[in-house]
């Protein structure tokens, strides 16, 4: 089992979702739940065809922070 992170963006219509560790992978929906299901799904989509085709599937290594700043 392997964990990546993914980044969730709030769109003028909904989110969208990416994994910078995973280039190309992308996702989108109307609600956070629902882009973050659909970017699981995707994300096992992604792997698998990197499988498929003879890729190394790359080791999650992205990792969140936060910085606070004077306002």
């Amino acid at each position: 089992m392997k964990r990546y992170l993914i980044i969730v963006e709030e769109t003028g219509t909904g989110y969208s979702a990416y994994s910078s560790d995973l280039p190309g992978c992308v996702s989108t929906g109307n609600t956070r739940e629902e882009v973050e299901r659909d970017m699981s799904d995707a994300i096992e989509f992604h792997v698998e065809g990197m499988r498929l085709e003879g890729l190394e599937v790359p080791a999650p290594h992205i990792y969140s922070a936060y910085i606070e700043v004077p306002a």
